[in-house]
């Protein structure tokens, strides 16, 4: 699968990493540096026309946390998830309350989510 990079967007996504939330901050350090399950995982990553919140190239997988500026924009995150879906990545949804109030709780999902695209009969290499 070839992930489209849009230069264009690189500022973007530095100012939005150096302008974290709170949620997107909890997560992150518990995503970084191959914690989960031996992963890499990216932040604030350009893919196509969009910047995903947390991005495994291994997994094809996206993390998106949903919070205050995805309010009454149900329409523009159906949009980007389909787009997403459509060059073969997965989407997982997380809101800033989740995140916030059950860390552990979505780790356990994303822990869970890896471990049946592991059992798949595409077996993945850790990375």
């Amino acid at each position: 699968m070839k992930i489209y990079y849009n230069p264009k967007l690189k500022q973007l996504a530095r100012n939005l990493r150096n302008n974290s939330t709170l949620a997107e901050v909890l997560l992150w350090v518990r995503l970084k540096g191959k914690q989960m399950m031996g992963y890499r995982f990216m932040r604030q990553k350009p893919i196509g026309e969009y910047i995903v919140d947390f991005f495994c190239s291994k997994l094809s997988l996206v993390i998106e946390v949903d919070g205050e500026s995805h309010y009454k924009k149900e329409r523009q995150d159906l949009k980007r998830q389909e787009y997403l879906e459509s060059i073969g990545l997965t989407v997982l949804r997380f809101d800033n309350d989740q995140i916030k109030e059950g860390l552990d709780y979505v780790l356990q999902e994303i822990e869970d989510w890896i471990k049946k695209k592991e059992t798949q009969p595409t077996r993945l290499k850790q990375g």
